[in-house]
């Protein structure tokens, strides 16, 4: 009976994981039953030095999910389907030991789900700035000025920063790109 479960990886060598069980999948005939192996992730982008950057951001860095039929009829582990995942360069264990214990249809949904609604949106920024957060402007028509984020729109990439121009305090719009944290 195939059921999900959780595989610890080498963090940062999911992918790597993964296509490596993949591969081995044909050439051990192990077909019946390895189906499928997941990395949940979404595209994000960054600046880096004035580049604006596309990555992969993992939303479970360190693991990966696996489609497999790991016990027979009795209930007991299959020996040579558990050592052949073990075995596969960058995985570790199974979430769980020796006695793993495999994702309910629910939870297994959900990340798909999360997989669905990160391809359908638009490629998200990465967000590391707060509401409250001071802030100087290193790009655009008020460069070198400091002021503090009003709020923050991670759908459209923006903040809103009150800045003070003349001695009055005056909201501008600008994207997570053209401000750095202020020392």
């Amino acid at each position: 009976m195939k059921k999900w479960y959780t595989v610890q990886t080498l963090s940062g060598k999911e992918m790597r994981a993964k296509e490596s069980l993949e591969k081995r999948i044909p050439q051990e005939q192990m077909d019946d039953y390895v189906f499928e192996v997941l990395v949940p992730q979404e595209k994000v982008t960054e600046i880096k030095r004035g580049k604006k950057t596309t990555t992969n951001r993992k939303f479970f860095p360190g693991y990966i999910f696996v489609n497999v039929d790991l016990t027979d009829d009795s209930n007991k582990i299959r020996e040579d389907v558990w050592y052949f995942i073990k075995d596969t360069n960058g995985i570790i264990n199974f979430l769980g030991g020796d006695s793993p214990v495999s994702l309910s249809d629910k939870e297994i949904d959900e990340i798909r789900n999360q997989l669905t609604a990160s391809e359908e949106a638009a490629v998200k920024p990465k967000v590391d700035f707060n509401a409250g957060d001071i802030v100087k402007i290193k790009d655009g028509a008020f460069e070198n000025f400091e002021g503090t984020i009003t709020s923050v729109d991670p759908d459209r990439g923006k903040l809103q920063i009150e800045v003070t121009i003349f001695g009055r305090s005056t909201p501008v719009e600008v994207e997570y790109w053209q401000v750095e944290r202020s020392n």
